[in-house]
């Protein structure tokens, strides 16, 4: 058997390079303001985007280090060293304290922006757990059980975020009404959602959102989340809703989109091309139950065997799972954990499923696993460790499961973050 995994690897890392923040954005920042530059940003990748940011205004631009001010908010261990923008690491996908410190501090610099001062707003996956500023009479308990429930439905982020909007003084566009006195709010976001839809990246905080305080009580109602009458009481008052087209905030408000997730899918195809593959690009913007999917994906790449193609499957998108067990995981783990139960008397195929971020679920560490590969080593250590994937995809345990078989794929932080990236090779 060749070994596919250093081929797995590197199709995974050109998804990854294609969206480094050190790649994709100091050629889309804008020129120096009259007055200050406020930076701020959030998510995975918020960090390196702060870091960026700062080595195009002062390194390359000569900008008085006083006129760049800001705050950026990341995941835990996804910090990197900057000189004036202040780093703050926060709970993901779980909100902490450090979390809501930070979204009172953006929303202060917000405020005090002035008619001379460009409001630069950074944006990257992770952004909506990294700034939590829970509406009036909701605590921050509330918010994070909330947050818990929503993780543990199986609902897609975009519904996931609907309800979040509704429950924030920072999301759904509230963020630019805050910061509406700058000459101008330019926000420059790597997309980490199906479709990229704006409201969706982190939630949305300086564009337009056309859900709904009601959208957000159905999706409660229909995932039967267990929530505070505090938490019902919020999603009741026509004083949460988010702000909607036409709204007086993005009068001077421009989004743009620094990096899709079809790019990274594209650079990952190219590698599996160059390596000789067939090539089968199934799209980037897949959603769905993840074992769902993988059985989908298992029949294509049995199908290819038996017609003799060498074949690389590639997807992108998020996937969600609904937890029923009480085992760790996420859904490329998942993923990876139902092909290996469907593939596994079969030679000649391998697999990888990663999150670009450099973590799939995990309980926020900087050290939790991004994802998992399989191969023929896999099925071997599970028939001599009398390893049954059914029962460890029933207690939702794939990275128990992986664990023991060796198969975890352990990147760190990639400090990007344009969902995931599957790969199947077909032999």
């Amino acid at each position: 058997m060749t070994d596919r995994r250093p081929l797995l690897r590197s199709i995974f890392d050109a998804a990854v390079a294609a969206a480094h923040p050190d790649v994709v954005l100091a050629s889309r920042l804008r020129p120096v303001p009259k007055g200050r530059i406020i930076c701020l940003a959030a998510g995975k990748g918020a960090g390196a985007m702060a870091a960026a940011a700062e080595r195009h205004y002062l390194d390359a631009l000569g900008l008085a280090p006083s006129r760049l001010v800001g705050i950026a908010t990341t995941r835990h261990g996804h910090g990197v060293p900057t000189r004036r923008i202040k780093v703050v690491e926060a709970g993901h996908p779980v909100p902490d304290e450090a979390g809501l410190r930070a979204a009172d501090d953006t929303l202060r610099l917000a405020t005090e922006a002035t008619p001379d001062d460009l409001l630069l707003v950074l944006l990257t996956g992770g952004g909506s757990a990294n700034w939590i500023a829970p509406v009036e009479g909701m605590t921050f308990a509330q918010k994070q059980q909330v947050n818990r429930a929503l993780l543990r439905s199986g609902a897609p982020i975009g519904e996931v975020n609907t309800v979040r909007k509704h429950l924030s003084r920072i999301k759904g566009g509230r963020l630019a009404r805050a910061g509406q006195r700058a000459a101008e709010i330019v926000t420059l976001a790597i997309s980490d959602v199906p479709h990229d839809d704006p409201s969706a990246i982190a939630s949305g905080p300086t564009v337009p959102d056309t859900t709904t305080l009601g959208d957000a009580g159905a999706l409660v109602a229909r995932y039967n989340l267990s929530i505070d009458d505090a938490v019902r009481r919020a999603l009741d008052d026509p004083g949460n809703e988010s702000c909607k087209p036409g709204d007086s905030a993005f009068a001077r408000a421009t989004f743009e989109l620094l990096a899709k997730p079809k790019a990274s899918i594209d650079a990952a195809v190219k590698v599996a091309h160059d390596a000789g593959y067939e090539t089968i690009a199934l799209g980037a913007d897949l959603e769905g139950e993840a074992r769902d999917v993988a059985a989908a994906h298992a029949q294509l790449a049995l199908k290819a065997r038996s017609e003799g193609r060498r074949v690389a499957i590639l997807s992108g998108g998020e996937l969600t799972v609904t937890v029923r067990g009480n085992g760790r995981g996420g859904p490329n783990q998942e993923y990876a954990l139902a092909l290996a139960g469907l593939l596994k008397d079969t030679p000649d195929i391998s697999a990888l499923a990663a999150d670009t971020d450099g973590a799939d679920g995990g309980a926020g560490s900087a050290t939790d696993p991004a994802g998992a590969m399989i191969d023929e080593t896999t099925f071997a250590k599970m028939q001599s460790l009398g390893l049954d994937p059914k029962a460890y995809l029933a207690n939702n345990d794939a990275t128990g499961f992986f664990a023991q078989t060796g198969d975890l794929l352990l990147t760190g932080p990639t400090l990007t973050n344009v969902n995931d990236v599957r790969v199947i090779l077909v032999d």
